[in-house]
Formats: C-alpha cells, structure tokens, sequence
C-alpha cells in the first residue's frame, strides 16, 4: 500500500475540526478561567469583595449602648437580607460585625465612621476555576481525555496544509517559534 499524502490530509482535517468542536466549551473555559487565575493577586476568581464606607450617625454611642437590634439594624442597611453571624468589641470604640458568608461590617462607635465590606459569590468564573484543581476522579479522566485530543488536535493541525503554509515552509518556522517560546521561559524565567 502505498501512502496517500493528499487522504492523510484530508483525514487529519476531518479529526481536528470535529475534536475541535466537540472540545471547544472546555477550551474555552480553561482560557477564560486561566486568564483570571493568571491575575489571582488583582481578580479573586471566587468572590467579589465591595468596600463600602460610610458615617452612620445613628451609630454614635458608647459600647454599653449598643444594643443586638442596633447592629441587626445597622447590618441591614448597609448589607441588606444577610443575617449577623457573631459582633464583638475589639476595643471600647470600635464594633466589628460578621455577616452570614463572609461579609463583615467594622464601626468606629464613636465617630460612625465604618467600611462595610461586602463579599459576593463569583458563581460562574468560581466554577469555571474548579476545573483548574480537578474537583473529582471522573473530571481526571474527562480531562484526560481532553489532554490526548488536544495532542491530537495539534499534531492534525501540523499535518493538515502542505506547501508553502505547511510544515515545510511558514508553518514549520511558526512551529519551531512556539516551541522555542515555552523553553525559553523555562529556562530563563
């Protein structure tokens, strides 16, 4: 039998667009999820954090008047439907406030000048990032499937043009240049 460039190529655009598209949603979450764990020190992935600061001037008392309903009240207006997990003093003018999932509320009792800062769920970048730490043996084996594919992907990729564009021309420069990339970095960096 003899070898068949031209069926060869043919086969390997048939594999590539096909794993291609049946891989392009995990694709797509690994680069979006990637590029936010990239800047993990500017982007928390799970949550979003808004400071809020404020003079509450309802507020200003001493420790001994502070009552449960003033900090209910106070948890309420500035992190409206969360209830109060726990308050202390940490000093004699200042009130600190958690809130159910995490939020907390401090409030210099003397002044009524606090931060509220306020801590939401990023639920679809959050799950996104899960991925990234391998949530379970059946996402080791998806992902490892995945991982072979995208050997595949590449190698079809490679083999798929001839000529000028292909391995042999400008496709062989742009191989050689992105393989040197990585090492690079490895190396050096």
């Amino acid at each position: 039998m003899i070898f068949n460039s031209n069926k060869f190529r043919k086969l390997c655009r048939v594999v590539h667009r096909d794993l291609s598209f049946f891989f392009t949603g995990v694709l797509l979450i690994y680069a979006i999820s990637g590029i936010v764990m990239n800047h993990r020190d500017k982007i928390n992935p799970n949550y979003s954090i808004e400071r809020i600061e404020f003079t509450d001037m309802d507020l200003k008392t001493e420790k001994e008047n502070i009552t449960e309903n003033m900090v209910l009240v106070i948890t309420e207006k500035y992190i409206p439907g969360k209830s109060v997990t726990k308050y202390y003093f940490p000093s004699d003018k200042r009130l600190k406030v958690f809130v159910k999932g995490g939020s907390v509320i401090e409030v210099d009792i003397n002044t009524g000048h606090g931060v509220a800062e306020v801590i939401s769920p990023r639920v679809i970048i959050g799950a996104m990032t899960k991925l990234h730490y391998n949530p379970g043996s059946w996402w080791t084996w998806f992902s490892d499937i995945f991982s072979i594919s995208l050997i595949i992907i590449v190698l079809t990729g490679v083999f798929m043009m001839k000529g000028k564009y292909g391995i042999i021309g400008r496709g062989g420069i742009e191989l050689i240049i992105g393989i040197l990339i990585p090492i690079i970095f490895l190396l050096f960096f």
